[in-house]
């Protein structure tokens, strides 16, 4: 038995293929004809945006719009002069190849963001080597398709890739395992959404395994038994039958509701990306919207969405709902978020700066435009209005005060609108969770982030592997401020909800229980499990 970090739950039993990590030899030595390298460079550079496009449509299709959007930041990569036009100046200047160029440029780039105490700026060092190693490879004509054509296959790498997750078969691989890896990397998030088991962290299993071996994957307790005996394979079938018996039970559990013994409803909602996400939830029972992520819908383009644009999205999401409670934040960008078309100019820490509401506060013209296409979408469903980054009452205040300008102009203008929209904020920031109590007197409802209220709470970056240990959700500060938020609420008769990854945690759930939460939301797939674990709670 070898044990590991479970990243996506279930179990599997199959055959190994090792995907063994591919020897680039970069050519080092002097080139005589520069124009035909930069040529070859253009025609490589052509078949990487051709390739992750169709990797971004395939990932948006099979696994959902917010984990595609890595192969648009790919993309924008490309285009980036301070990457490509560099790599042209060295094989003009220096009479270099032009894998040799790329892979100069990239070490470059790589060092220099590396160094920077910044998150955004570190995924974007591992975005330049992914992209980077991608053209040099099509330069020098180096096939990387993972090519499996056996059922219950189970992947074996040192790492995965977005680009190698996005080439699996989730038709024929039936579990993946890594050396290394956490479960907020890409490949395990992919994973949990595509349903398939997956174990990372594992050190060395690429050297324990070979190719061909019967191997069994616990990816419930995050353990994997090679070449088992028969008896091992026999209880791994049963596990597996129960399993699957157990999320066949769960199907049940679609269109129930859940009252508390005060015969409260407790909705269990999903989170989305984009108007495509909205059919899983439904799918898996989800009583409502519980945070649509608005900011996808400005991240897929070259320039800013319309107005028109913008409301026959929401309108979509809402008629979708069939007037179930549809909650979309407005604009979240800024922080990892950026926009190629909208300069936000350079921060030190850009988590704690020019981003979301403030962004919005600022510019007007944009925030307007999202607010007049989310008003005249109300009259097609249940409509509730959340912005983010609320650290004082005097930006809710600002906030709500744009919006009501926004409807007085629909109405002058003779478009109906919603008299019936509630309107709140997320909590995700600790001074609106100490100050609950007052914001509870002017919103309708709160959203508890707990995301960036943990990172915030904590001063940790859970995506930074030296302090992500600190990322507790369960540290007694950060449940202090969630239950105050909480009591808050409940205190003016406001109800709360929570659409951070807490709320489908199942360490969590029973506490949030104890607090009170009113509406937990979380993605598609966690939300009849949490159905199921909160109904046996309550029946205690």
């Amino acid at each position: 038995m070898i044990k590991g970090i479970s990243a996506s739950k279930g179990y599997a039993i199959g055959k190994v293929f090792i995907k063994k990590h591919i020897e680039i030899n970069i050519n080092n030595l002097k080139i005589e004809n520069i124009d035909e390298e930069i040529n070859k460079l253009d025609r490589a550079l052509n078949s990487t945006r051709n390739q992750l496009e169709t990797l971004r449509k395939k990932i948006e299709e099979e696994v959902g719009k917010e984990e595609s959007l890595v192969f648009e930041s790919h993309q924008i990569i490309l285009d980036d002069p301070e990457f490509i036009d560099k790599a042209k100046e060295m094989i003009k200047n220096n009479s270099v190849s032009a894998d040799y160029a790329i892979d100069t440029v990239k070490k470059e780039l790589v060092v220099i963001m590396e160094s920077i105490d910044d998150e955004y700026m570190r995924e974007r060092a591992a975005d330049i080597k992914d992209v980077s190693d991608r053209i040099v490879r099509n330069i020098l004509g180096i096939e990387d398709e993972v090519n499996i054509t056996e059922y219950n296959t189970v992947v074996v790498a040192h790492d995965l890739t977005p680009s190698d997750t996005a080439q699996l078969d989730k038709n024929k691989v039936c579990a993946f395992l890594t050396n290394i890896g956490g479960k907020t990397s890409h490949s395990a998030i992919m994973a949990r959404t595509m349903e398939i088991p997956a174990i990372v962290g594992m050190n060395n299993i690429t050297e324990v395994v070979k190719n061909g071996d019967t191997i069994l994957v616990n990816g419930v307790e995050g353990y994997v038994i090679i070449n088992p005996k028969d008896s091992e394979i026999k209880e791994f079938e049963n596990y597996i039958r129960s399993y699957n018996e157990e999320k066949e039970k769960l199907k049940a559990l679609k269109d129930v509701k859940i009252y508390d013994k005060n015969n409260r409803q407790i909705e269990i909602c999903g989170n989305i990306g984009s108007t495509k996400d909205v059919d899983q939830v439904l799918e898996n029972g989800g009583d409502g919207i519980g945070l649509f992520r608005t900011e996808f819908l400005y991240m897929d383009r070259s320039n800013m969405p319309s107005e028109e644009e913008q409301f026959n999205s929401y309108k979509v999401v809402l008629e979708k709902m069939n007037g179930k409670p549809v909650v979309i934040r407005t604009l979240d960008i800024g922080g990892d978020k950026k926009l190629d078309y909208l300069d936000l100019g350079e921060e030190m820490n850009p988590f704690l700066g020019y981003r979301a509401i403030r962004l919005c506060l600022d510019r007007v013209d944009i925030f307007k435009m999202q607010l007049r296409a989310l008003l005249r979408a109300s009259i097609y469903g249940n409509l509730k209005i959340m912005f983010p980054m609320i650290s004082s009452i005097e930006e809710f205040r600002q906030a709500k005060k744009i919006l009501e300008e926004c409807k007085q102009e629909l109405i002058s203008e003779g478009v109906v609108v919603s008299d019936s929209i509630e309107v709140g904020i997320m909590v995700e920031i600790p001074s609106a969770a100490v100050s609950a109590r007052e914001f509870a007197k002017e919103v309708d409802f709160f959203s508890i982030g707990t995301n960036d209220l943990i990172q915030y709470t904590l001063a940790c970056d859970r995506m930074n592997e030296k302090v992500s240990y600190l990322y507790n959700p369960m540290h007694p500060s950060v449940l202090s401020l969630i239950k105050m938020t909480i009591d808050g609420a409940h205190a003016e008769g406001k109800w709360v909800g929570m659409c951070g990854e807490m709320a489908g945690d199942e360490e969590a759930i029973p506490t949030l229980l104890e607090y009170g939460l009113d509406e937990f939301s979380m993605s598609a797939t966690s939300i009849l499990s949490a159905k199921k674990q909160i109904l046996d709670i309550l029946k205690k």
